[in-house]
């Protein structure tokens, strides 16, 4: 159990039955009334964001995730599969489990799986990963006071926003938490 008094951004809990990770808290002491802490949980098995409030000094359970680093193989129909590199051991994981991911995901990339009691919650991408551009409208020069961008579809099928000077079969790194190019690899 830990005290909701010791909430950091990044830690795993256990409310009614459900695993959440902190993203944000505020210690809230009124001037009248008891003190409370306001959070905001991501939910890890759906992915849904929640606010709730706790009394002070309220606990709640601690989920201990355990994270193994894995190989991604292939995909086979709507399944995904991954391996483990040291025992070569094989998962496979729906594609409703992983749909933002999938827009990262390159054969033969090592990324992280995220498990809590032996039931796998889902999958932790780099903060960056690099892709190829297969399809983009060539740069055009013109007058262009502020920086402009075009359209580009990646490797994984992604589109993203990216400078005019970017060109078909350049690599671009892209970070996975919001999708948005970050520069050329």
């Amino acid at each position: 159990m830990i005290s909701v008094n010791d909430f950091k951004t990044g830690l795993t809990i256990e409310v009614d039955g459900d695993i959440f990770t902190v993203l944000d808290f505020q210690h809230v002491k009124p001037g009248k009334g008891a003190a409370f802490v306001r959070s905001k949980l991501k939910n890890i098995r759906n992915g849904n964001t929640v606010e709730r409030t706790f009394r002070a000094g309220e606990n709640v359970g601690r989920a201990h995730i355990e994270n193994r680093q894995m190989q991604y193989l292939y995909a086979s129909g709507s399944e995904h599969t991954f391996m483990d590199t040291e025992t070569y051991d094989q998962v496979s994981l729906p594609a409703e489990q992983l749909e933002w991911e999938l827009n990262f995901l390159k054969e033969n990339m090592m990324i992280n799986i995220m498990s809590y009691q032996g039931e796998i919650t889902g999958i932790n991408l780099p903060n960056s990963v690099e892709l190829k551009v297969v399809e983009t409208e060539p740069g055009i020069k013109g007058n262009t006071a502020t920086g402009a961008t075009k359209n580009a579809k990646l490797e994984t099928g992604l589109n993203v926003q990216v400078p005019l000077f970017i060109n078909e079969g350049d690599v671009l790194l892209i970070d996975t938490r919001d999708g948005k190019y970050i520069s050329r690899a």
